[in-house]
């Protein structure tokens, strides 16, 4: 890949899907996430907007942390000057963490790479579009902290109640 033309903004597709389920269908949610980001593009190419070849697809990844190989390969070819946008379906596809999504947006700005979401309207490059980012932000991190809850809530009710909760039998129980 050659490095960023000034004329065009080059759009790197980010998609990412938590389980592995499914995937083997012949459209699956990261083909849906990639043909909204493609459109989204199009819409966009008044303004110069090309999407990058490149596929930046993580299946099967969480998004609590950013180690995934495609995500890792899209802040390479950041380094590296080959892009100046990234475009997801929504922001939770990059992350759920509050504190890992600031340390990409900090990535991004000291790289010159703007951030958009296209289902949620909004451009990091607009003071408006970062306060709406944030916000967002903080609520799939409460999301994510009230599941977390939950299931140990509901593992603590299981114990309580003596059931299995698997793992490896207590010595003398195969």
């Amino acid at each position: 890949m050659e490095k960023v033309n000034k004329k065009f903004i080059i759009c790197a597709i980010y998609t990412r899907k938590s389980t592995s389920e499914g995937l083997d269908q012949d459209f699956t949610s990261l083909d849906a996430q990639r043909e909204a980001c493609e459109n989204y593009i199009n819409s966009q190419k008044h303004e110069g907007w090309v999407f990058s070849k490149e596929h930046y697809d993580d299946a099967g990844f969480s998004g609590a942390d950013l180690d995934r190989p495609a995500l890792k390969r899209l802040l390479s070819d950041i380094k590296e000057g080959k892009l100046n946008c990234v475009v997801v379906y929504k922001v939770d596809r990059l992350s759920r963490s509050l504190l890992d999504f600031a340390q990409l947006l900090e990535f991004f700005e000291q790289y010159g790479v703007s951030f958009v979401s296209v289902t949620q309207q909004f451009n990091t490059n607009t003071s408006m579009g970062r306060l709406t980012l944030n916000i967002l932000l903080s609520f799939a991190q409460f999301e994510r902290e009230i599941i977390s809850e939950r299931t140990k809530d509901k593992m603590a009710l299981a114990r309580k109640r003596g059931q299995w909760l698997g793992g490896r039998p207590p010595l003398g129980y195969d």
